[in-house]
């Protein structure tokens, strides 16, 4: 957890905002988490072992984690990627030695998804299928890791939590765990107001494939953010120096707890309200906030 005091100055101070530096973790994101929670679940289950080939959906950073863990254990791993996919998260794969199928950008992630089921039934004795949209170790990976962090790093005071929408595990695992110590907790799950957009690994649940290890009775507020908006935000950070951020989704966070503990919903993004767009510049909530 790391204090961002220095961008949130001008909020008032009895508000503390933090972000989770999940870039720290040796895949450089939160997915390294539920990567190797699958892996290790499946291999305890006796359905990974030597010979077999790790193949899942992704849009890149459970890719990535899939890939490194991968290489350090000797297993072949198969990722279904969109093909709009950022040409980083292809390097790192490729440099990983992962084999990457591209699917239909238009599609997205349930593209992905659709090739990656069509390779297990056509080979299941070849691969271990994570399908990590559907796989309870996802989200139990931050019920048992993230939120005791959050916790334990804030020391309890924890009054609120945003995450983005991909699979849910990071939301819906943190949240769960947070509630159970807290009820009063306010957990807030961030999505793309769009089913055609351009921040990567987020679904428009409305109109996507629904992961099945979703739980939407989570949220105490469910906020929708425009591409443009997320751009602009990384951008602004960038220039700024305070974070130099690879991937557009960090910003989709922008839509801000604090804003949520400060003021009324129909304030969070309305062009009209100088005070809230001038709090949410800012502000950076990377990965995991509370």
């Amino acid at each position: 957890m790391r204090s961002i005091a220095r961008v949130t100055e001008e909020l008032p101070s009895s508000v503390e905002v933090f972000f989770k530096a999940e870039h720290l973790n040796p895949g450089g994101s939160v997915k390294d988490r539920p990567a190797v929670a699958m892996i290790t679940d499946a291999e305890r289950r006796g359905l990974l072992y030597q010979g077999k080939t790790i193949l899942d959906a992704t849009s890149g950073n459970t890719g990535i984690a899939f890939a490194m863990f991968g290489a350090v254990l000797g297993y072949r791993v198969t990722l279904c990627l969109p093909s709009n996919a950022s040409v980083e998260r292809k390097r790192i794969l490729q440099c990983y030695g992962a084999k990457v199928i591209e699917t239909d950008p238009a599609r997205g992630s349930d593209g992905a998804q659709e090739e990656a089921r069509k390779l297990f039934a056509a080979s299941p004795g070849k691969y271990f299928y994570a399908d990590q949209y559907n796989n309870d170790a996802n989200w139990q990976s931050d019920y048992e890791g993230t939120a005791p962090e959050i916790w334990d790093q804030t020391e309890g005071k924890v009054t609120h939590f945003v995450a983005g929408l991909g699979t849910s595990g990071t939301f819906t695992g943190t949240s769960r765990r947070l509630k159970e110590y807290n009820p009063r907790i306010k957990t807030i799950s961030v999505q793309p107001n769009s089913p055609f957009h351009g921040i990567e690994g987020l679904k428009h649940m409305e109109t996507a494939v629904v992961p099945g290890i979703y739980d939407p009775a989570l949220a105490d507020a469910k906020l929708e953010i425009q591409t443009e908006d997320a751009q602009t935000m990384m951008s602004l950070l960038s220039r700024e120096r305070v974070c130099l951020l690879a991937q557009v989704r960090e910003q989709t966070f922008v839509q801000l707890c604090v804003l949520h503990a400060l003021y009324p919903p129909d304030q969070w993004w309305s062009p009209s309200s100088a005070t809230a767009r001038s709090v949410i510049q800012r502000i950076i909530l990377g990965g995991s906030c509370c």
